[in-house]
């Protein structure tokens, strides 16, 4: 068997070459460790007002508003599994709509700010649909 070495055609192909390679790196280290976002430790409960589902990857998130304990309105944001994963689950792209009101419980970020991560959330049909968080890492 003869080994033959292939040599790029053209200065672009090496160029795409090069960028693809130092790109990949950047792409595998964008996606976060839940322990490193979330704390386990601050579960949270809350019930308000879905406002927007964005679908897209890596992950779902969902932002509720809820009244605080001076009666003004805040915006809270929720980190869900993968799309696929949630699909995989009985999720639907309806499964939320805005201005559904749901509880959520799952668990606070540790940077104090007004995120978190859902284990679960109940409509008020009383059923519920699980986050598909992955919180092993």
């Amino acid at each position: 068997m003869k080994l033959r070495i292939v040599q790029p055609r053209s200065r672009p192909e090496c160029a795409l070459a090069l960028l693809l390679a130092c790109a990949y790196p950047l792409a595998a280290s964008a996606h976060h460790s839940f322990a490193a976002v979330f704390d386990r430790e601050q579960p949270i409960e809350i019930t308000g007002t879905v406002s927007d589902v964005e679908w897209m990857n890596p992950h779902v998130w969902v932002h509720v508003e809820v009244e605080n304990d001076a009666s003004s309105p805040e915006t809270w944001a929720f980190e869900l599994g993968s799309p696929n994963g949630l699909m995989r689950r009985g999720w639907r792209h309806d499964s939320l709509t805005q201005g559904q009101v749901v509880t959520i419980n799952g668990v606070l970020a540790r940077d104090g700010t007004m995120r978190g991560a859902v284990r679960t959330i109940t409509l008020s049909d009383g059923s519920s649909l699980f986050g598909a968080q992955d919180e092993s890492r």
